[in-house]
């Protein structure tokens, strides 16, 4: 299997075949954890506007999400998994706005992909088997950064996490989440000056493999819908 590793937004331009996103603080850990806990699905948008009005017209229950870090204010959740890991949302369907993330998934679908798996450190082995059960002779991994403008070290080191594992090898994790904690965007987690992140989203997101299952997005209604897909 050819794997091919971009990143940022700006490298989502024309597309084809199967694309895993990447954004492992913390998009995609948080919608790992929402998984966890019982929501029936996340439906993925570009912006808070798009989220707002899906949860107005009663097509999600919950929105969650981030500008520059933080809950917009009028969505009921932030970017959070630590946040969402102690909240009663089984049964919900969820509207899910980020700058890296999300905006990756549609970005992606609009660029011509056919499949598209959003992944994190968590559910990276389960999205690899899964992929290579597909038997795709090629599969695109973007790593989206930080606000999708900035190299970072989580998403590029789960990017090369996944290409391993889908060319056969087994990287360790202890070394990945070294390299993962001494990176620029580890040292926001736990700042007083930054509330925002909640130093045990750094951890909930270290938990490589935690998840038995991949995160899989497909356009239903004019929506991009993600749901838990295992092997």
């Amino acid at each position: 299997m050819f794997v091919k590793i971009e990143s940022l937004t700006e490298s989502i331009s024309k597309v084809s075949g199967t694309v895993i996103v990447i954004d492992v603080l913390r998009a995609f850990s948080t919608a790992v954890v929402a998984f966890e806990h019982g929501v029936e699905k996340i439906i993925m948008v570009e912006e808070v506007e798009q989220a707002l009005d899906i949860q107005k017209n009663g097509l999600a229950d919950i929105s969650m999400g981030e500008v520059d870090g933080i809950k917009p204010d009028a969505f009921n959740f932030g970017n959070s998994p630590f946040e969402l890991s102690n909240s009663q949302i089984q049964g919900s369907i969820l509207v899910q706005s980020t700058r890296a993330g999300t905006t990756g998934v549609e970005r992606a679908s609009k660029a011509g992909a056919s499949t598209i798996f959003a992944a994190s450190l968590m559910n990276a082995s389960a999205t690899s088997d899964l992929v290579k059960s597909l038997k795709c002779d090629s599969v695109t991994i973007f790593a989206m950064g930080a606000w999708g403008t900035t190299r970072s070290d989580e998403d590029e080191q789960c990017a090369l996490y996944i290409r391993n594992l889908l060319q056969g090898r087994k990287p360790d994790h202890q070394s990945v989440i070294n390299l993962v904690r001494a990176g620029e965007e580890a040292q926001k987690y736990g700042d007083p000056s930054q509330p925002q992140y909640h130093p045990k989203d750094l951890d909930i997101a270290l938990n490589i493999d935690s998840a038995n299952f991949a995160i899989r997005i497909k356009e239903t209604d004019g929506l991009l819908v993600a749901k838990p897909v295992k092997v």
